[in-house]
């Protein structure tokens, strides 16, 4: 039995696991705090800093100015100088205006040091779209941050992995971006009591199948999992893979997997152009191209910014229907 199996268990939503998580890791280590706009007093614009600054006070729950670049600044300092940081960026999106401090800085700090400085600061960042939100407020960036050597990105799908994670980037010695998902937050599921961790850099297999793989990051899984019901009725059995972490990669979990099915899809949230599908199908051909019976496919939004209009959003956003599609097309069905 697992150690989170050893605690009792409960229905949390995906947004209170988030809150639980930050509340373990403040618990369990004297250098963490928490830092970013509106995280104190209001309980962050999400609602999963409630309850911090009540309990840990002023010192570990820090509002910030409105300033990117200063807060992601605060974090790689205070990280390479002996604390254990969790900086929240409220959108993803935002990322550009601190890019400098996380490419230039965050990344690359613990190799111009010799390994002499650390860097262990959890990101806290919110993406996806869904909620009409606009372009400017609804993109998927994994692939920028998963792109800069020495940085750790994850994308918990579910509550039970959202807390998991957040303890297990808490805990790493290196800079780690939990990418969570504001479509999801209402989402709820068993997760346990007390601290537990979800390892960085290992895959899920969400169900068995036999004639293909289909591997999905964030909240695309549970479109993928949707997708299984809906295949089942026309007699193909899917195997659905949770990546989890988009840096490091769990190629060996997916690589088992085709080597039993022998078709892959991959599915992101993400425009497909430039998008993690990419690499995940170039490493899946470099390291199970013999056991392929048709191109690895991929289904991602297309190359355009997330539209404001709900119904234009809807078409956007990859959606179980779109995955069967694309399955009965690389079955030649």
């Amino acid at each position: 039995m697992s150690e989170a199996e050893n605690k009792s268990v409960r229905e949390l939503p995906y947004v209170m696991a988030i809150n639980e998580g930050i509340k373990e890791v403040l618990r369990e280590q004297k250098d963490a705090f928490i830092a970013g706009e509106d995280v104190a007093v209001a309980g962050g614009v999400y609602g999963y800093c409630t309850g911090l600054l009540d309990e840990f006070g002023e010192d570990r729950v820090v509002d910030t100015p409105i300033s990117e670049k200063g807060i992601m600044g605060l974090g790689v300092g205070a990280s390479a100088t002996g604390c254990r940081p969790i900086i929240d960026l409220m959108f993803m999106d935002f990322v550009g205006e601190c890019m400098d401090e996380i490419a230039n800085q965050m990344a690359k700090m613990r190799f111009m040091f010799g390994g002499k400085a650390t860097l262990p600061v959890t990101v806290l960042t919110m993406g996806g779209a869904g909620g009409s939100l606009a372009a400017q407020h609804s993109q998927s960036l994994e692939a920028w941050l998963a792109h800069l050597p020495g940085m750790k990105v994850v994308m918990p799908s579910d509550a039970y992995d959202a807390k998991g994670m957040i303890i297990s980037a808490s805990r790493d010695n290196n800079p780690v971006f939990v990418v969570l998902n504001k479509a999801s937050l209402a989402m709820t599921m068993e997760v346990p009591e007390g601290s537990y961790e979800v390892p960085l850099g290992e895959a899920c297999v969400r169900t068995q199948g036999k004639d293909l793989t289909i591997v999905a990051f964030g909240r695309m899984v549970h479109e993928a999992m949707a997708s299984v019901e809906k295949l089942k009725a026309i007699g193909i059995e899917a195997e659905v893979i949770d990546a989890r972490s988009v840096q490091p990669f769990d190629t060996e979990t997916v690589v088992n997997s085709i080597k039993k099915t022998h078709r892959a899809l991959v599915i992101h949230e993400a425009v497909k152009f430039g998008g993690i599908g990419g690499e995940i199908s170039a490493q899946i051909q470099e390291e199970a191209f013999d056991y392929l019976d048709a191109p690895v496919m991929r289904v991602a939004a297309p190359f355009s910014p997330v539209p404001f209009s709900p119904a234009l959003e809807k078409v956007y956003i990859p959606s179980s229907d779109s995955i069967v599609t694309k399955v009965k097309e690389t079955l030649a069905l």
